[in-house]
């Protein structure tokens, strides 16, 4: 028996514009915050930014200027989101 499956993009994109996934996304953002923080030297900036796309968004950054050392050497922004069990993978255009 064939069935057919069709995806509703305009509910999808409902689900995804939602107060309830800016939530998700702002409170795991906010979690690596906090592990990254343990991470780094105490005093070190590292604040969370928001933004939307198509979607809610957050970055976290480390506003200092060895934090590319920190995450080549130690992957201290890597494993602060692995340890909630996100995947980072390298960007590409």
């Amino acid at each position: 028996m064939l069935q057919s499956f069709r995806l509703d993009t305009r509910g999808v994109r409902e689900v995804l514009k939602s107060a309830e996934v800016r939530q998700m996304v702002d409170e795991v953002a906010l979690n690596i915050q906090v592990r990254v923080r343990a991470r780094v030297p105490t005093g070190t900036t590292v604040k969370v930014e928001k933004y939307s796309t198509d979607r809610g968004a957050a970055a976290v950054v480390i506003a200092d200027p060895q934090a590319m050392a920190w995450q080549a050497r130690d992957g201290v922004l890597t494993r602060a989101a692995g340890e909630l069990g996100i995947e980072v993978k390298a960007w590409q255009q």
